[in-house]
């Protein structure tokens, strides 16, 4: 099997796998509340090294059961009212968009998206000009999205927020992992992503950045349980200092440690080398693809990263994926209801995505493009039958 839907779920490293089964052990062995106990390093390292990975302190750091999770419970923490703007991009993630909509029907908000310049990407002076215009209660941008290999630049967009003291919301889902992230560089005030995808870390786990600013500004979920307050009086009760405000009491503690795992050894790999060699792979295959005919390669921006997105003429979405499934290659779909604005630009329905990481090989990259290259031109010739 060649995997290349990483940007779906990576393959989990070794230790991860190890780390989880073992806990799962030993909570069958002596019980879970006494393993968790037991193993109360391990989980605190969760925080410590998800801090290392993004330029961050443990106490800013909240786990998630995915970065949706982690983004609405940020998102419940703003106290938007009627009129508020929230100013976002036309790439942002769908999941965000519809969350965006959901406020905009409860709470009357307006939704602003910013313009995109001629490479794709976010125009950041536009944006710059919207932040100042409409001082909106809420900037949101998602780092990479989805359905391409589009990068916004958000260290670029963060100055600006920062010059106007703007709440600064960034999805980092795609890019944990796969790009070195530094959320000082950034300048967000909160940023989320999951563990399962360039992590390599296991499915329903993720985590939320939040920073001490946001902390010391009294920001708290809408819904906090006994873990996140502490209950002071009949009738009051008191955030803790730090993100676990953000969290609940109960965890899979399992997948915790995975995810800690994972994130050591991401660090022990090296970020910066895992961000040359990873986008390195996924030029090849773009480069690859270019030159079949009947192949149109979708991705925009000067620096795309590791999704690939492409569609073929002649193919329907579900029986390409099917095809190259029996290549055994693992891939991924994207619809136009993923991604409204960008795929209505391209004047695309659908898009196949492809997502090499580093453990991938140059041999694999050729091997997809030649079955690429092969049903292509199977369906020119059944077109010319």
């Amino acid at each position: 099997m060649i995997h290349f839907n990483n940007a779906g779920c990576g393959l989990l490293a070794r230790p991860v796998h190890q780390a989880m089964v073992e806990h799962l052990d030993l909570e069958a062995r002596i019980g879970g509340y006494e393993a968790a106990e037991a193993r109360a390093g391990e989980i605190s390292d969760f925080y410590a090294a998800t801090a290392e990975l993004i330029g961050s302190r443990p106490g800013e750091i909240a786990f998630a059961a995915s970065a949706t999770d982690a983004y609405t419970r940020a998102l419940s923490s703003i106290p938007f009212e009627p009129g508020d703007v929230i100013l976002t991009t036309r790439n942002d993630f769908i999941s965000n968009q519809i969350a965006f909509l959901s406020l905009r029907k409860r709470f009357g908000v307006e939704i602003v998206h910013a313009p995109d310049d001629p490479d794709g990407g976010v125009d950041v002076a536009a944006m710059a000009r919207l932040m100042r215009g409409r001082r909106p209660r809420l900037v949101a941008v998602t780092h990479i999205p989805t359905n391409s290999g589009l990068v916004q630049p958000v260290a670029e967009i963060g100055r600006h927020c920062r010059d106007l003291d703007l709440v600064y919301l960034v999805d980092a889902c795609q890019s944990v992992g796969q790009l070195p992230i530094d959320v000082d560089e950034i300048g967000c005030d909160f940023l989320t992503a999951t563990c399962r995808k360039f992590l390599r870390g296991p499915r329903g786990t993720g985590f939320l950045y939040v920073a001490d600013r946001i902390l010391r500004g009294g920001f708290e979920p809408l819904f906090i349980d006994m873990h996140g307050a502490r209950w002071t009086g009949p009738d009051t009760y008191r955030p803790v200092d730090t993100a676990a405000r953000f969290e609940d009491w109960e965890f899979p503690y399992a997948a915790l440690i995975g995810s800690a795992a994972a994130t050591r050894y991401a660090l022990r790999v090296g970020v910066r080398s895992i961000s040359r060699r990873t986008p390195a792979l996924a030029a090849r295959l773009r480069d690859r693809l270019t030159r079949i005919p009947g192949v149109r390669v979708l991705d925009r921006g000067p620096n795309p990263a590791a999704l690939v997105t492409f569609d073929v003429a002649g193919w329907e979405p579900a029986p390409f994926k099917q095809a190259l499934d029996t290549h055994r290659i693992s891939s991924a779909l994207s619809y136009r209801h993923f991604a409204q604005y960008d795929f209505a630009d391209k004047d695309v329905a659908w898009a196949l995505r492809l997502s090499p990481h580093y453990y991938n090989t140059e041999d694999e990259v050729d091997a997809v493009a030649d079955a690429v290259t092969h049903l292509a031109a199977s369906r020119r010739t059944k077109e010319r039958c």
